[in-house]
C-alpha cells in the first residue's frame, strides 16, 4: 500500500526530476547557436526554394556532425515556411527571433520579405543576410548597418553582364548601334537594373528596349513577337519562377538565339532551364558562385550527411544552383560566427552585438574558401564599414542540355558606377526614414 507520505515524496521526486530536466534543457539550449531558416518549400516558387533550403540545412548539419559545431557550439536550425509570401515571412521573423537563446542573423530569402523586416531587424539588432537580393543600396553600409548584400547585387551583376557582352562584341566601342532588350518581371525586382542599363546605353550608344512581362509570366507570346521584330543583338532576361522557362521556350519558337540571351541572377537556376527542355540549350546566365558538385565540400557532405541519412532532402538537388546557394549562404553565416568567437571568446554562442560586429568586417579570403572545400564555389568576401557587398563579382555560365558549364572566371564589376548609385539611393532612404548614417573611419 502506498501511504500519503510516500505519494507526496514521489511527487516531490518527480517535480525535482522535471526541474532538473528543465535546467539541463536550458543549459543545452544556452550552449547552442540558434539559427532560424525562412524557407519556401511550398507555393509557386518552391522549385527554387526547396534546393536552397536543403543546401542551407545540409551545411549546418555538416558543421555539427563533422566539427561538433563551431568550437564546440552546435547550431540549432529551425525552419519556418513562408511560401514566399511577405506576410508569412514577417510572421516567421517575429515568431522565431526570440526562440532558443535568440536569433542573431536571419536570411529572409525574398526581396519583399527583406523590405518588410528591415525596420524590425534594425530595432532588434539582428543581422540580415540578403545574398544577391533585397535592397541593392544596402550595399552602402553607413545607412543600413545591419544588412549585408554579400556577395553581389542586381546592379553590380548587371555591370558584369554588359562587360561580358562588350567582350563578345570585341570591345565597348562596338556596342554603338546595337539593340539590347531587357525582358523583365514587371516588379521591383525586374526593374532593379534599369538605371544601370540606361546609363550604359547612353554612354556606349546602344538602343535599350525595356520589355515588361506581367507576373506570373505564363503567357508571353505578344512580348516576344515584339522582340522578334526588334531582332536584338542581345537579350537580358530578368525573370522569376515560371516566367523563365516560358520565356526561353517562347524565344526559341521565335527563332531568337539562346546563345544571345543572358539571364540575371534569378534566371540562372535549374528551374529556369529544365522545364524548357531542348529549347534551353545554349542559354547563358550570370551567377555569383560556381556551378555543379565538383568541389571537395561535397566529399564531406557525402560522408557526414548523405551517407549518415541526415540530408534535408532526397539527394536529387545536390549540385544544383539553388542547392549551392544554400550551401554558401550558410557558409557565410557560420564563418561570421567563427570570427565573432575568435574576437569575443570561443566555446559559447555569439550575441547579436558580436554577430553584427563580425559581419561589419567579415573577411573570407580565397585561401579560406579553399580550406572550407569551397574554392571556386564560394566567392571571397571583403566587407568594410561602407561596403556591405564586397567585390560584387559574378561569372557567366551556359546550359548544355544537362549541366551548367562555367564560361568565364570571376568578372569584375564597375565599382566606379555602382558605389555612387548605392550612396545616393541609401542617403535618400536615410532621409526618408530618419536614419542617421554612422561614421566610418
Amino acid at each position: 500500500m502506498t501511504t500519503p507520505f510516500l505519494k507526496k515524496a514521489a511527487m516531490i521526486g518527480l517535480g525535482a526530476a522535471i526541474g532538473l530536466g528543465s535546467v539541463f534543457a536550458a543549459q543545452a539550449q544556452a550552449s547552442e547557436q540558434y539559427l532560424p531558416s525562412l524557407v519556401y518549400r511550398t507555393g509557386p516558387f518552391a522549385p527554387s526554394g526547396i534546393g536552397f533550403a536543403d543546401g542551407f540545412a545540409d551545411y549546418v548539419t555538416l558543421i555539427n556532425e563533422r566539427d561538433g559545431g563551431i568550437n564546440g557550439v552546435r547550431i540549432r536550425l529551425e525552419e519556418c515556411e513562408t511560401a514566399y509570401a511577405n506576410d508569412r515571412g514577417v510572421e516567421c521573423y517575429e515568431r522565431l527571433k526570440d526562440r532558443g537563446n535568440g536569433a542573431t542573423v536571419v536570411a529572409p530569402l525574398s526581396t519583399g520579405i527583406t523590405y518588410a523586416v528591415i525596420p524590425r531587424s534594425r530595432r532588434d539588432g539582428i543581422v540580415l543576410s540578403t545574398m544577391g537580393y533585397g535592397r541593392a543600396d544596402a550595399a552602402y553600409g553607413r545607412v543600413l548597418d545591419n544588412v549585408f548584400m554579400v556577395p553581389t547585387t542586381y546592379w553590380s551583376s548587371m555591370t558584369a553582364t554588359l562587360s561580358y557582352i562588350a567582350e563578345q562584341e570585341g570591345g565597348w566601342d562596338n556596342l554603338r548601334g546595337k539593340d539590347i532588350v531587357h525582358a523583365f518581371h514587371d516588379s521591383a525586382y525586374g526593374r532593379e537594373p534599369l538605371a544601370v542599363l540606361r546609363h550604359y546605353a547612353e554612354e556606349y550608344g546602344f538602343t535599350l528596349h525595356e520589355m515588361a512581362i506581367s507576373p506570373p509570366g505564363v503567357e508571353q507570346r505578344s512580348v516576344w513577337q515584339q522582340i522578334r521584330r526588334i531582332n536584338p543583338d542581345w537579350v537580358s532576361l530578368y525573370g522569376w519562377g515560371v516566367m523563365n522557362p516560358t520565356a526561353i521556350r517562347t524565344a526559341a519558337s521565335m527563332g531568337i538565339p539562346r546563345e544571345r540571351m543572358i539571364g540575371g541572377i534569378y534566371a540562372a537556376q535549374d528551374d529556369a532551364v529544365l522545364p524548357a527542355g531542348s529549347a534551353a540549350v545554349g542559354y547563358k546566365a550570370v551567377t555569383f558562385h560556381g556551378p555543379g558538385a565538383d568541389y571537395p565540400i561535397y566529399e564531406d557532405l557525402q560522408r557526414y550527411v548523405y551517407d549518415a541519412g541526415l540530408a534535408a532532402g532526397d539527394g536529387d538537388l545536390t549540385g544544383t544552383i539553388a542547392y549551392n546557394r544554400g550551401l554558401i549562404n550558410a557558409g557565410y553565416i557560420i564563418e561570421a560566427w567563427r570570427q565573432a568567437q575568435a574576437e569575443f571568446g570561443e566555446g559559447r554562442p555569439s550575441t547579436r552585438e558580436e554577430t553584427l560586429w563580425a559581419w561589419q568586417q567579415l573577411q573570407i579570403p580565397e585561401s579560406r574558401t579553399e580550406e572550407l572545400g569551397m574554392g571556386g564555389l564560394m566567392p571571397p568576401v571583403n566587407i568594410t564599414c561602407e561596403n556591405h557587398e564586397g567585390d560584387g563579382r559574378v561569372l557567366v555560365q551556359q546550359w548544355d542540355g544537362e549541366n551548367w558549364v562555367q564560361l568565364t572566371d570571376w568578372i569584375d564589376t564597375n565599382r566606379e558606377l555602382v558605389e555612387p548609385m548605392y550612396r545616393e539611393s541609401a542617403m535618400r532612404y536615410a532621409q526618408e526614414e530618419g536614419i542617421t548614417p554612422r561614421e566610418c573611419d
